[in-house]
């Protein structure tokens, strides 16, 4: 399965919990449906991903690790709050 995102945020570099917050910052900036990718070389963001994903709507469509670097693929949720 090959995931097109609508947007791609680079995270490299950035210590916890930066990936995250500006991943969720790019979500906020776009539409229910539309796929984030996500690369981030901070190894606390396997776990930090996993724990928003399961907090909201959104739903973490693929992740994996090539070389030192983590990449998700996120899809933003329609902002429905979990039951």
């Amino acid at each position: 399965m090959v995931l097109q995102p609508d947007d791609v945020l680079d995270a490299c570099g950035l210590p916890c919990p930066l990936p995250l917050l500006k991943a969720k910052q790019a979500l906020s900036r776009m539409s229910a449906g539309e796929v984030l990718e996500v690369m981030a070389t901070d190894a606390g963001s396997w776990r930090d991903f996993e724990t928003f994903v399961a907090q909201t709507d959104h739903v973490m469509e693929a992740r994996e690790t090539r070389d030192d670097v983590y990449y998700y693929w996120i899809r933003k949720g329609d902002g429905e709050p979990l039951a």
